[in-house]
């Protein structure tokens, strides 16, 4: 007769240690009980309050959502034939398991019903293979999410929102039901818990309770410690010189480290939802750095942290006030007639449409001589999941929760950022911090990610609405200053960068938005997503980018897939492509400029703006 395995084998010797030192065991309990009981509290009162407030919309996201689960469940008993089938392939899947489990627990080997994919990081610990317990819950999910997310894919009858909105909160919901997320589940949480005698389950409700503490109405959770960086200290520290400020923005001209630059001076215009240092790191991932070393004059924005003194601050404010001025600021600085500018995500957004304006008030290209866009939206009709969030009801709702503030906090937005890939940047996080009671670790581009930005009421407005839900740019519909913009007039160089896994600006957005513009563009693709496909340093990236010698007017370059069959595969950094072709449009090679040599010195780099905390 085979003798049965022992399921928690594995966790023997912590068992025992355990059993060993039974008062350890109790202190913790303990204190994890009267931590509990202060988490709960201080979480009821901050329902209570959002109750009070209205509830923020979600109401009225659970009562779409359920519509739409509700006509997926027609079209399924719609065709009872391919109902029974995917029934029955289920029953199936679970029933190898149950068979393959069974052999396991009596020592023997049996293959995997369904696998993991690869680069999924939840199931890496070695317990989630050696051990039959952990390894059915693994294989019961795998299967069950796996048939699920099918069964959706091949659901007939539904129309492109509904199936994205189903697709969305399937995958949440799948996302939020792992095992891995569940202490009891996950081997290598319990094999903490017993090693510690419950100690890593009290640092997890204390890291909570800090949370808790350090949010505002939205559980803000670390995913890095904030406490290693400081801007200015070993983040933004490129060295210049804020030479001009106003309401809406800094403008920093950084020190040149070269003795002769072109003579066309370069600005930069990041987006506000965060801060522009996601260009200037650490030195080694630092955009801003790498420029100036090729001999630019670098003029950057930096963008207030808006309160609700300026929620009046419309689109066109930013364009005027804000990107026009910075252009012709550093314009007079370098005594040019020309500057060259690039606009990242929504700063690019900006950007088309005060060119736009310019070719719609005959002024020609005004004072650019090339422009470069980084993962910018113009067409936003596949503008990924972020559209989801944008509908009537859903504006009216995030309206006059702006209303109440003047602004929209920042929380906010990177809790919306944060569940277009809740796998993640959200559950690992409340495993390692509230589960194995670790802290995380530092991480210059999640401090980042957590320094967020207000966004103000009008201006916030206005884009998503004219943008993400009436996509009045794309169809040439958009006004501002009094006239009607099309992309179509703007003649000028484009160079025009998507990432290929970018969940914010999905590349076939990108793409389509890029063919709309009358002059030659140059479009590069490159690896992983909105943030790491950017900040790609030469000798550091692991990602390549691609490039299609045709212009984007060929008759095979009509879409993003047909421009991909005909592009090159390039190892290593877009970024000296990129230096290359800005060149021809930068002049000749002058003697270097001193930051503030016409309009004088407000401070140092990298100015106060930034440093206003949300």
């Amino acid at each position: 007769m085979q003798k049965l395995v022992d399921p928690t084998s594995a966790y023997v010797d912590t068992k025992q240690a355990l059993a060993a030192n039974p008062d350890a065991v109790a202190r913790n309990m303990m204190k994890l009980m009267q931590q509990s009981s202060a988490v709960m509290a201080s979480l009821m009162q901050r329902s209570a309050a959002a109750q009070a407030k209205g509830g923020g919309g979600t109401s009225g996201d659970m009562t779409e959502m359920a519509k739409i689960w509700a006509g997926v469940g027609q079209q399924w008993m719609a065709d009872p034939k391919k109902l029974t089938h995917m029934q029955a392939e289920l029953t199936k899947s679970y029933f190898q398991l149950w068979q393959h489990t069974a052999q396991k627990m009596m020592g023997q080997s049996a293959p995997d019903v369904a696998q993991a994919e690869p680069g999924d990081n939840r199931f890496k610990d070695a317990g989630w293979a050696e051990n039959p317990y952990f390894n059915f819950w693994k294989q019961s999910y795998l299967v069950t999410s796996q048939w699920a997310t099918k069964a959706l894919a091949e659901t007939e009858g539904l129309d492109e929102r509904s199936r994205a909105f189903a697709d969305f909160a399937l995958k949440q919901m799948l996302t939020a039901m792992s095992p891995s997320n569940y202490a009891a589940t996950n081997p290598e949480v319990m094999r903490e818990t017993f090693k510690s005698h419950g100690a890593n389950l009290v640092a997890g409700m204390e890291n909570l309770a800090h949370d808790l503490a350090n949010s505002g109405e939205m559980l803000k959770i670390s995913q890095t410690d904030t406490t290693a960086f400081e801007v200015g200290r070993n983040v933004a520290t490129t060295p210049g010189k804020v030479v001009f400020q106003n309401e809406l923005l800094q403008l920093i001209q950084y020190t040149p480290t070269t003795e002769k630059v072109y003579e066309i001076p370069f600005v930069i215009v990041p987006p506000w939802i965060n801060k522009f240092y996601i260009l200037d790191l650490t030195a080694e991932k630092s955009f801003i750095k790498f420029v100036v070393d090729q001999g630019y004059t670098v003029f950057v924005v930096s963008w207030v942290n808006p309160d609700a003194k300026l929620s009046h601050k419309t689109w066109e404010d930013y364009l005027n006030e804000g990107l026009m001025v910075a252009a012709n600021t550093a314009k007079r600085e370098c005594k040019t007639k020309k500057v060259n500018i690039l606009g990242y995500c929504i700063g690019g957004t900006l950007l088309a449409t005060a060119l736009g304006v310019l070719a719609a008030k005959g002024q020609g290209n005004g004072p650019f001589g090339s422009v470069t866009f980084l993962v910018a939206q113009k067409d936003f009709t596949k503008a990924g999941d972020l559209k989801l969030f944008v509908d009537e009801n859903q504006l009216q709702s995030i309206a006059k929760m702006m209303e109440a503030k003047g602004y929209l906090d920042g929380a906010n937005m990177a809790t919306v950022f944060n569940m277009l890939r809740p796998k993640d940047l959200i559950w690992p996080y409340i495993i390692n911090n509230y589960m194995l009671g670790k802290k995380p670790p530092p991480f210059d581009l999640l401090y980042w990610n957590q320094d967020s930005t207000r966004l103000p009421a009008a201006n916030h407005n206005f884009y998503l609405r004219e943008f993400y839900h009436e996509n009045k740019l794309a169809l040439g519909k958009l006004q501002l200053d009094g006239v009607t913009i099309d992309l179509g007039k703007i003649k000028l160089p484009v160079f025009e960068l998507a990432t290929r896994e970018d969940h914010i600006s999905p590349p076939k957005s990108v793409f389509t938005g890029a063919k709309m513009f009358g002059g030659p563009v140059e479009f590069v693709l490159a690896g992983s997503g909105h943030i790491a496909g950017v900040v790609s340093p030469p000798g550091k990236t692991k990602y390549p980018y691609w490039l299609n010698k045709r212009p984007l007017s060929h008759p095979e370059c009509t879409t993003l897939d047909a421009w991909l069959t005909g592009a090159e595969e390039i190892k290593g950094s877009w970024w000296p492509h990129w230096s290359k072709w800005l060149a021809q449009y930068s002049g000749d090679m002058v003697p270097a400029r001193t930051p503030g040599a016409r309009l004088g010195v407000i401070e140092d780099a990298p100015g106060s703006y930034v440093k206003t905390k949300s």
